[in-house]
């Protein structure tokens, strides 16, 4: 393309228009600036005793579960996180919140556009009377470059990105979130599937003791020696004992089928991997905490909700905006000439500068009623926030309280098993000497099979109640979003 001095000189007054109204850019933005609500007083967990001793939290394991030094747990905690599709829906959705942010900024930029067309038309013979019909052919070549830039001199468009930034990070806190949610559920029900594999077969070795029994006592009855009364409470008890497997394996199956969901299999995927027994973990009560302001800053949710809030406050000033006038900038060069060959040619230059303003703003009501619904949704998400902070709390203390709870209750039972295991033993033997009658037995082995059950569903409530816990304080997670999401905006 030719270009002439005056061009040239049009150029160089373009830029130093553009340099000055990028400085005029930065001058203001309309609406309110983001200020972080004030976090709740509180600068100690009430249930904090004793009982939950504490580590300091630099010192916490990064994947909380791999201190449970389960092999088993911990290879499918990598599988959820890889292959669990709520994970991989909040991760998507995080790749759309970051690839509109890229789009966001760009409208700081002007907009580019390029054009070229060849055309060739032809008038009618009543349009031209008299001309020769290749004398109406019409040809006409042209291409130009030019540009649209919105002057964001209100800040409408910096507050758009601000607002979209907020939202990415928001969506990588969600990304975040659904990964404690998925693992916090995952170990939660692994235990479980312990638990029940433990009670199974506590109950299955009850049984064979009491079928020992029966058969001793139909012995007994053949030898004159026992009533068919005391075969039939034998009878009785065993059954009982053993009517209680059914509903155990029941959810065994359902907690196997749940894991394999979870890991992003079908259901039936780890039956066979799982059914081998496991004993549970042994746990302590050591528990790296972090005082209430740390645990806020932890949580991914409570994360979240703050970055929808500041998005939200940042589309306020969106809607202010509006109350002034757009301008936009435009340019265009290019060439026109209808022979191809006179494209480059002096003359076919051809050049506009444009300055444009939008009179939306005259539409006062309409922009004050956006302005109103802006602020109406920042006090909503200023309310999910406080919530979010609030259940935070909330559940930290009720995890804390389980877990004081359920160690007390843990310590007892399990003198209660060990003192039960123990009569029972000394029942068999009087039993057998004759100081006993078969009541007393019985009932000795019942308060045995009581205990030992007891003391496996306390043992997996307390377990429960420390993966509830880590789980409250997002503990073990500061590397928790995916490699995917690790750079954020």
């Amino acid at each position: 393309m030719y270009m002439t001095a005056k061009t040239n000189a049009s150029r160089y007054a373009l830029s130093a228009l553009t340099v000055s109204l990028a400085t005029l850019l930065s001058a203001c933005s309309v609406g309110p600036d983001y200020q972080r609500p004030e976090m709740p007083a509180v600068s100690r967990y009430a249930r904090l005793d004793a009982s939950v001793r504490q580590q300091p939290a630099p010192e916490a394991e990064p994947a909380f579960w791999r201190g449970f030094n389960d092999p088993e747990l911990t290879k499918l905690v990598e599988l959820a996180l890889r292959h669990n599709q709520d994970v991989q829906r909040a991760l998507a959705n995080y790749q759309q919140a970051n690839a509109l942010l890229g789009s966001a900024k760009y409208d700081l930029l002007p907009t580019l556009v390029a054009n070229a067309q060849a055309s060739n038309e032809r008038s009618s013979a009543d349009q031209q009377p008299g001309v020769a019909a290749a004398d109406r052919d019409y040809h006409q070549y042209q291409g130009s470059t030019g540009f649209s830039w919105e002057l964001d001199l209100f800040g409408r468009v910096r507050r758009s990105v601000e607002a979209q930034r907020a939202d990415t990070r928001a969506s990588a806190d969600d990304l975040a979130a659904m990964q404690v949610a998925v693992v916090g559920e995952l170990a939660q029900t692994y235990f479980q599937l312990r638990g029940w594999q433990a009670q199974r077969q506590i109950a299955r070795d009850n049984a064979a003791n009491q079928a020992q029994t029966l058969s001793l006592l139909q012995l007994q009855q053949g030898a004159g020696m026992a009533s068919a009364f005391d075969v039939d409470r034998g009878r009785a008890q065993l059954e009982t004992t053993r009517a209680s497997i059914p509903p155990l394996e029941a959810q065994i199956a359902v907690a196997s089928h749940r894991i394999g969901v979870l890991t992003g299999n079908v259901p039936e995927a780890l039956i066979n991997e799982l059914a081998a027994p496991a004993p549970l973990a042994q746990l302590s009560a050591d528990v790296p905490m972090q005082a209430p302001g740390e645990l806020l800053r932890r949580r991914p949710d409570v994360a979240a909700a703050e970055h929808r809030l500041a998005a939200a406050t940042a589309r306020i000033g969106v809607a202010t905006a509006d109350l002034f006038p757009h301008f936009t900038l435009g340019g265009l060069i290019g060439t026109q000439a209808l022979d191809a060959g006179a494209l480059l040619a002096r003359d076919s230059e051809t050049r506009s500068l444009t300055l444009g303003v939008d009179g939306s703003f005259l539409n006062v009501g309409r922009v004050r009623a956006r302005i109103a619904a802006s602020n109406a949704q920042a006090a909503a998400d200023l309310a999910s926030y406080q919530k979010s902070v609030l259940t935070a709390l909330e559940e930290t203390e009720n995890a804390l309280a389980q877990v004081s709870n359920s160690a007390q209750q843990r310590q007892h039972l399990a003198q209660a098993a060990a003192a039960s295991v123990r009569a029972a033993e000394v029942a068999k033997v009087r039993y057998d000497e004759g100081a006993i009658d078969l009541l007393t037995l019985l009932d000795a082995e019942n308060v045995r099979l009581q205990s030992q059950d007891a003391l496996a569903q306390s043992q997996v409530r307390y377990t429960l109640a420390v993966v509830s816990l880590y789980r409250a304080m997002a503990g073990g997670w500061p590397d928790y979003v995916a490699d995917e999401a690790s750079n954020r905006p």
